[in-house]
């Protein structure tokens, strides 16, 4: 049972870790060509950005180490990501308004769990004071 916690944070981590080592920074041109089109400023500086927010965020929760801000910088991010990116209320096509409601839910849910994380802390096997 203790281990419950540490597997909850690395489940929780491997999304925003993996998003931003193959998805913004492995693929920038096309994550930034995807920003762009969704009417995003800057797309290329945008994507590098995030991409550090969502890394040390999910470094953070990870190893339990300064986890007010990093889930700080991970809400940010999924709440930004939400308004800017995930619009289904403007879709016209049925099918990508259920893609883009179904991602708004789910950044929405990890905004929720990183909230949760940002009040609690992540533990005791963590490397610092959450």
């Amino acid at each position: 049972m203790q281990y419950i916690g540490l597997i909850g944070r690395i489940l929780f981590s491997l999304l925003f870790i993996m998003a931003a080592l193959m998805g913004h920074f492995g693929a920038l041109e096309d994550t930034a060509g995807y920003a762009a089109a969704m009417g995003i400023p800057a797309p290329k500086v945008a994507v590098i950005v995030t991409g550090i927010m969502i890394l040390l965020g999910g470094l953070s929760v990870l190893l339990g180490y300064q986890v007010k801000i990093g889930t700080a910088l991970l809400v940010i991010f999924l709440l930004a990501t939400n308004f800017m990116i995930h619009k289904f209320w403007a879709m016209a096509d049925t099918m990508q308004m259920q893609i883009q409601m179904s991602m708004f839910m789910k950044n929405l849910s990890l905004a929720g769990a990183a909230l949760y994380f940002f009040h609690a802390g992540t533990g005791s096997m963590s490397l610092g004071k959450s």
